[in-house]
């Protein structure tokens, strides 16, 4: 995995985060409560995993070999 897919994977993955917020936020308030667990999980799950995608590339910036 190169440094232009960790960038388009983080991308990806904010992207995600971002949509899902404002799903959450949407079914918060239009009273649709068994939603809101869901989203902020998927949310969650997504910021993990573009933290996980920004160490990697960090690695991949940064290592000796460059």
């Amino acid at each position: 995995m190169g440094k232009k897919i960790c960038w388009a994977l983080i991308v990806i993955t904010v992207a995600i985060n971002v949509v899902m917020l404002q799903w959450t936020i949407e079914s918060y308030l239009g009273h649709e409560f068994e939603n809101v667990f869901q989203y902020t999980m998927i949310a969650v799950i997504t910021s993990i995993a573009a933290i996980i995608f920004f160490i990697q590339w960090r690695r991949f910036e940064y290592s000796e070999d460059n």
